[in-house]
């Protein structure tokens, strides 16, 4: 037998078990934000429901690092705690249209002035590969 006794846990250990705690911690936050997110959008009434569905799914499709949550009432996808992208429903505000916003943390930057919202009416093929895209470079 060995003459040393153990004293606990190592420095090492211990540092490894508090990042474990904070992975699963982040992987509750992302789960309960889905949650939240996908029950705000099956509140929409339609079309916007059915816009909102999609637009998720292209979102996370195209950057499967942002976090779903809500951001004041509204579906929005989120980097380490802030807000890159949202959706706003036409109903939300009594619009004409429907919006897709971004944030002043998406890396959208283009010279001296840039969209940073755009008003959706439907989304077809060709709405979803620019979403896409515009999503993509947000993050990138």
């Amino acid at each position: 037998m060995s003459a040393k006794k153990s004293k606990g846990f190592t420095a090492e250990e211990r540092a490894a078990m508090k990042e474990r705690a904070k992975e699963q911690k982040a992987e509750a936050q992302k789960a309960d934000g889905e949650r939240d997110v996908l029950a705000k959008i099956a509140e929409m009434p339609e079309p916007d429901r059915a816009m909102a569905e999609r637009l998720h799914e292209i979102i996370k499709a195209s950057a499967p690092d942002l976090s779903p949550r809500t951001w004041y009432g509204m579906p929005a996808y989120a980097r380490d705690g802030k807000v890159v992208c949202f959706f706003q429903s036409a109903q939300k505000f009594k619009s004409r249209y429907a919006t897709l916003g971004f944030s002043d943390k998406a890396n959208l930057d283009e010279g001296a002035m840039w969209p940073t919202s755009f008003a959706l009416k439907e989304l077809t093929a060709a709405e979803e590969a620019r979403i896409a895209a515009l999503v993509k470079r947000a993050v990138s």
